[in-house]
């Protein structure tokens, strides 16, 4: 579909499923060579990081961990600029080598409480892997290690991202259509 419609916003096709998919392919190699015999835990950021991290674990052959955490600082298409907890990791990263495994990256505060909140756990290393990034949006100075695809800085919904939590299931990424 070129277009659709979720909730009250119109969207237009911006990323097809096979790009999406190559692209993590790409971030799989990185992490699979990088991580190879230090038995890293993947924390993953819910609820849009999900397939992301369904695609990404398929192509990981290295010996690895997963764990769930759910952070949130969006409402409607916006950020808030708050950054909430809704669900801890729930068992000890202390000195393990972690990656935080995100949907997108903007302007950086949800990942930048991720690694305080991991490191003050006691990680010893954390890397960063997203599926998007936007580059022209992001206010910090870390490293984001892992990057699927860079993007302009729009409002996209798809491929485990949301509008109102509408639109996770779409199988493409699709952009803002105003």
């Amino acid at each position: 579909m070129n277009r659709i419609n979720v909730l009250d916003k119109a969207f237009r096709l911006y990323i097809p499923q096979h790009d999406i998919e190559n692209a993590i392919q790409k971030v799989a190699d990185g992490i699979n060579t990088d991580m190879r015999g230090k038995n890293p835990v993947f924390v993953v950021v819910l609820s849009g990081a999900f397939m992301f991290a369904s695609e990404l674990f398929k192509r990981l052959n290295i010996d690895c961990e997963i764990c769930f955490v759910k952070l949130s600082s969006y409402e409607s298409t916006h950020s808030t600029g708050n950054v909430k907890q809704v669900i801890g990791i729930g068992r000890s990263i202390e000195n393990r080598n972690v990656v935080i495994v995100e949907d997108i990256i903007d302007t950086g505060q949800t990942v930048r409480y991720a690694l305080d909140y991991l490191r003050q756990l006691g990680a010893a290393d954390v890397k960063i892997s997203t599926l998007f990034f936007k580059p022209k949006a992001f206010q910090y100075d870390y490293p984001i290690d892992y990057v699927a695809m860079n993007i302009e800085n729009e409002f996209i919904v798809g491929y485990g991202l949301d509008y109102d939590q509408q639109g996770r299931n779409l199988p493409d990424v699709y952009i803002l259509d105003e």
